[in-house]
């Protein structure tokens, strides 16, 4: 991870991730996360990485813009006021810094994702 383009090979099947742990906020289940950072700039801005998550339901708070591009697995967001945004499989979500509401993951969740 430490050249000039951090990259990772079959990244649907990549294994090498870190525990990140279960997720914080749960709601219901024992959602847990798994995942490899590729990139955190200054001040943590970029962040970007490879993120695994198990099924559960949780509150979510995204703390600045990011952008998740999912390679697996089936979700719900349900933003604050009712908005809902179903993931699978090739969907790609910005969600814009302050963005507050609940996750729910069905089937396990492989995304890229940047946090800027």
């Amino acid at each position: 991870m430490s050249a000039t383009a951090p990259h990772i090979h079959d990244a649907t099947s990549y294994d090498d991730l870190a525990d990140w742990g279960p997720q914080p906020d749960a709601l219901s289940g024992a959602s847990h996360s798994n995942g490899r950072l590729l990139f955190k700039g200054p001040g943590n801005s970029p962040e970007c990485g490879i993120w695994v998550c198990t099924p559960g339901r949780w509150r979510i708070a995204v703390p600045r813009d990011e952008f998740c591009y999912f390679m697996q697995g089936r979700a719900q967001y349900r933003h604050d006021n009712g908005e809902v945004v179903d993931v699978s499989a090739g969907t790609a979500v910005v969600f814009r810094a302050g963005w507050t509401g609940e996750a729910e993951i069905f089937e396990t969740t492989r995304n890229s994702y940047m946090l800027t």
